[in-house]
């Protein structure tokens, strides 16, 4: 991953995407040279003094969790990202020398990946799943596993298989207009709330934050 200097993610940045992002691609290489890809949640597990590890799961009918692999897996995990035009930039009206550019968020893990078809770690696995995101969807009774039929459960469960990359190394990004004037950042943080790109524009500001809020 391609990361300039002033873009470099730091631990505690990277720490915040693994346990906060929604869906993330797991990438993998199969020993006949080819490339299969699946776009599914994970829980991120931190290990102390290690790089940790993220659970997840696929469909059994999923070619790739039994697909003889080469080498290590990769996960892309995204943060937010918006376009971010010149037209929000002061210096467009200053010297016009101001292209497009994409700001974004978002880490490239490495790792082994190890298959579960223990129904035990699954189901443990999608409960962590469901808690995680049933805390933030909002809804004032969040939904529990338990309130499925346990048949019903038993057979989800059965139709699926755990997956755990253990983590050998993380390449993260924090590309979020720090390369640019102050006033221009103050620009594209009112262009994207404007727009209505709350998390892209919460981003931004969190990562410039000597600005202040508006």
């Amino acid at each position: 991953m391609y990361v300039p200097g002033h873009f470099q993610a730091d631990p505690a940045e990277v720490e915040e995407l693994l346990h906060t992002h929604g869906a993330a691609d797991l990438i993998t290489l199969t020993a006949d040279g080819r490339l299969l890809a699946t776009t599914l949640p994970f829980v991120y597990v931190p290990v102390a003094g290690e790089p940790g590890a993220l659970h997840g799961h696929l469909a059994r009918n999923n070619p790739q969790w039994n697909a003889p692999a080469r080498g290590e897996a990769l996960v892309i995990v995204h943060g937010p990202d918006a376009y971010i035009t010149p037209s929000w930039y002061a210096s467009t009206a200053e010297h016009g020398w101001v292209v497009p550019t994409w700001d974004y968020v978002a880490a490239q893990v490495y790792g082994s990946l190890v298959v579960h078809e223990d129904p035990a770690w699954t189901e443990a696995l999608v409960r962590r799943l469901v808690a995680k995101h049933e805390a933030s969807s909002g809804h004032p009774h969040p939904w529990s596993v338990d309130d499925a039929p346990a048949d019903f459960t038993a057979g989800m469960m059965r139709a699926i298989v755990g997956v755990e990359l253990q983590i050998s190394h993380v390449e993260a990004a924090v590309k979020l207009s720090q390369n640019r004037p102050t006033a221009d950042v103050a620009g594209v943080i009112a262009g994207l709330r404007a727009r209505g790109d709350t998390a892209a524009a919460d981003a931004v500001q969190q990562a410039n934050a000597a600005l202040p809020a508006g």
